[in-house]
Protein backbone atom coordinates (compact mmCIF):
# COMPACT_ATOMS: atom_id res chain seq x y z
CA UNK A 1 0.00 0.00 0.00
CA UNK A 2 1.58 3.45 -0.88
CA UNK A 3 2.59 5.75 1.74
CA UNK A 4 0.37 9.08 1.91
CA UNK A 5 2.59 12.07 0.51
CA UNK A 6 4.43 14.40 3.98
CA UNK A 7 2.84 17.41 2.05
CA UNK A 8 -1.07 17.68 0.84
CA UNK A 9 -1.04 17.66 -2.80
CA UNK A 10 -2.25 21.12 -3.40
CA UNK A 11 -0.86 23.96 -6.30
CA UNK A 12 -0.60 26.64 -2.88
CA UNK A 13 2.03 23.18 -1.68
CA UNK A 14 4.07 23.96 -4.98
CA UNK A 15 3.86 27.62 -4.89
CA UNK A 16 5.64 27.68 -1.56
CA UNK A 17 8.28 24.87 -2.19
CA UNK A 18 11.84 26.39 -3.06
CA UNK A 19 12.63 24.93 -6.29
CA UNK A 20 9.31 26.29 -7.31
CA UNK A 21 10.48 29.93 -5.91
CA UNK A 22 13.73 29.79 -7.65
CA UNK A 23 12.74 29.11 -10.77
CA UNK A 24 9.99 31.70 -10.37
CA UNK A 25 12.63 33.85 -9.94
CA UNK A 26 15.01 33.20 -12.64
CA UNK A 27 12.17 34.09 -14.68
CA UNK A 28 11.38 37.29 -13.32
CA UNK A 29 15.31 38.41 -13.08
CA UNK A 30 15.78 37.49 -16.80
CA UNK A 31 12.51 39.02 -17.84
CA UNK A 32 14.24 41.99 -15.70
CA UNK A 33 17.59 42.25 -17.21
CA UNK A 34 16.35 41.50 -21.05
CA UNK A 35 14.20 44.39 -20.32
CA UNK A 36 16.93 46.99 -18.98
CA UNK A 37 19.51 45.47 -21.49
CA UNK A 38 17.31 45.25 -24.24
CA UNK A 39 19.29 48.08 -26.29
CA UNK A 40 21.67 45.72 -26.42
CA UNK A 41 20.22 42.55 -27.45
CA UNK A 42 22.36 40.29 -25.49
CA UNK A 43 21.25 37.75 -22.94
CA UNK A 44 22.70 36.72 -19.18
CA UNK A 45 24.26 34.10 -20.94
CA UNK A 46 25.69 36.07 -23.64
CA UNK A 47 26.95 38.67 -21.12
CA UNK A 48 28.74 36.31 -18.42
CA UNK A 49 30.74 34.83 -21.69
CA UNK A 50 31.62 38.15 -22.82
CA UNK A 51 32.46 39.06 -19.04
CA UNK A 52 34.22 35.55 -18.86
CA UNK A 53 36.97 36.60 -22.06
CA UNK A 54 37.16 40.15 -21.54
CA UNK A 55 38.80 38.77 -17.62
CA UNK A 56 40.60 35.53 -19.41
CA UNK A 57 41.15 36.26 -23.05
CA UNK A 58 42.51 33.30 -24.79
CA UNK A 59 39.79 30.89 -22.47
CA UNK A 60 38.90 27.92 -24.55
CA UNK A 61 35.43 27.10 -24.80
CA UNK A 62 35.56 24.10 -22.45
CA UNK A 63 37.57 26.44 -19.64
CA UNK A 64 34.49 29.49 -20.60
CA UNK A 65 32.00 26.34 -19.63
CA UNK A 66 33.55 25.47 -16.30
CA UNK A 67 34.31 29.52 -15.72
CA UNK A 68 30.16 30.44 -16.13
CA UNK A 69 28.70 27.17 -15.27
CA UNK A 70 26.91 26.92 -18.18
CA UNK A 71 26.53 22.98 -19.89
CA UNK A 72 29.21 23.05 -22.67
CA UNK A 73 26.79 21.94 -25.74
CA UNK A 74 25.08 24.70 -25.44
CA UNK A 75 27.90 26.77 -24.97
CA UNK A 76 28.90 26.66 -28.46
CA UNK A 77 25.64 28.49 -30.03
CA UNK A 78 26.04 31.34 -26.99
CA UNK A 79 29.63 31.37 -28.80
CA UNK A 80 28.34 31.58 -32.42
CA UNK A 81 25.80 33.73 -31.74
CA UNK A 82 28.66 36.73 -29.99
CA UNK A 83 30.81 35.76 -32.71
CA UNK A 84 27.81 36.28 -35.57
CA UNK A 85 27.56 39.86 -33.77
CA UNK A 86 30.94 40.20 -34.00
CA UNK A 87 31.91 40.77 -30.30
CA UNK A 88 34.07 37.66 -30.37
CA UNK A 89 36.49 35.93 -32.45
CA UNK A 90 37.65 32.54 -32.06
CA UNK A 91 41.42 31.88 -32.95
CA UNK A 92 43.72 28.92 -33.15
CA UNK A 93 45.64 28.02 -30.09
CA UNK A 94 49.45 27.99 -31.04
CA UNK A 95 49.78 24.46 -29.66
CA UNK A 96 46.39 22.87 -30.85
CA UNK A 97 45.29 24.17 -33.88
CA UNK A 98 42.09 22.33 -33.12
CA UNK A 99 41.60 24.20 -30.05
CA UNK A 100 39.88 27.39 -30.74
CA UNK A 101 40.47 30.42 -28.09
CA UNK A 102 38.07 32.96 -27.36
CA UNK A 103 38.58 37.30 -27.65
CA UNK A 104 36.88 40.07 -27.37
CA UNK A 105 36.40 42.34 -30.61
CA UNK A 106 36.75 45.69 -30.06
CA UNK A 107 32.61 45.77 -30.69
CA UNK A 108 32.73 43.22 -27.70
CA UNK A 109 34.31 45.47 -25.54
CA UNK A 110 32.57 48.55 -26.42
CA UNK A 111 29.06 46.97 -26.18
CA UNK A 112 30.53 45.28 -22.77
CA UNK A 113 31.59 49.00 -21.33
CA UNK A 114 28.42 50.24 -22.34
CA UNK A 115 25.77 47.36 -20.85
CA UNK A 116 27.19 47.55 -17.51
CA UNK A 117 24.77 50.26 -16.18
CA UNK A 118 21.69 48.22 -18.15
CA UNK A 119 23.04 45.32 -15.94
CA UNK A 120 24.07 47.34 -13.01
CA UNK A 121 20.06 48.32 -12.94
CA UNK A 122 18.47 44.79 -13.46
CA UNK A 123 20.44 43.88 -10.34
CA UNK A 124 19.33 46.68 -8.24
CA UNK A 125 15.47 45.69 -9.59
CA UNK A 126 15.89 42.29 -8.72
CA UNK A 127 16.63 43.42 -5.26
CA UNK A 128 14.53 46.48 -5.32
CA UNK A 129 11.53 45.41 -3.21
CA UNK A 130 13.51 43.96 0.17
CA UNK A 131 14.55 46.00 2.53
CA UNK A 132 18.99 47.40 2.84
CA UNK A 133 19.11 44.61 5.39
CA UNK A 134 16.80 41.64 3.67
CA UNK A 135 18.95 41.87 0.16
CA UNK A 136 22.33 41.86 2.27
CA UNK A 137 20.96 38.56 4.16
CA UNK A 138 19.11 37.23 0.86
CA UNK A 139 22.65 37.54 -0.94
CA UNK A 140 24.29 35.82 1.89
CA UNK A 141 21.83 32.81 2.19
CA UNK A 142 22.46 32.45 -1.54
CA UNK A 143 25.69 32.46 -2.17
CA UNK A 144 26.09 29.69 0.48
CA UNK A 145 22.97 27.97 -1.11
CA UNK A 146 24.88 28.12 -4.24
CA UNK A 147 27.91 26.72 -2.69
CA UNK A 148 26.89 23.85 -0.63
CA UNK A 149 24.90 22.63 -3.67
CA UNK A 150 27.41 23.30 -6.00
CA UNK A 151 27.93 19.49 -6.76
CA UNK A 152 24.18 19.07 -7.18
CA UNK A 153 24.72 21.29 -10.41
CA UNK A 154 24.84 19.32 -13.79
CA UNK A 155 27.31 22.26 -14.53
CA UNK A 156 29.49 22.94 -11.27
CA UNK A 157 31.06 25.66 -10.98
CA UNK A 158 35.13 25.30 -11.76
CA UNK A 159 36.10 28.20 -12.06
CA UNK A 160 39.44 27.67 -10.23
CA UNK A 161 40.25 24.85 -11.70
CA UNK A 162 40.03 26.28 -15.29
CA UNK A 163 41.85 28.71 -14.87
CA UNK A 164 44.63 27.44 -13.14
CA UNK A 165 44.91 25.24 -16.08
CA UNK A 166 44.77 28.87 -18.01
CA UNK A 167 47.76 29.89 -15.88
CA UNK A 168 45.83 33.02 -14.78
CA UNK A 169 44.22 31.84 -11.45
CA UNK A 170 43.19 35.42 -9.83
Amino acid sequence: MPSKPATPITIEAVYAAPGYLFRRMQQIAVSIFMEECKAFDLTPVQYAALIAIHTHPGIDATRLSAVIAFDRSTLGSVIERLQAKDFVERKPAPEDKRIKLLYLTKPGATILREIIPAVERAQARMLEPLKPTERKALMGLMAQLVDLNNEASRVPLRAEDALEHLGKAG
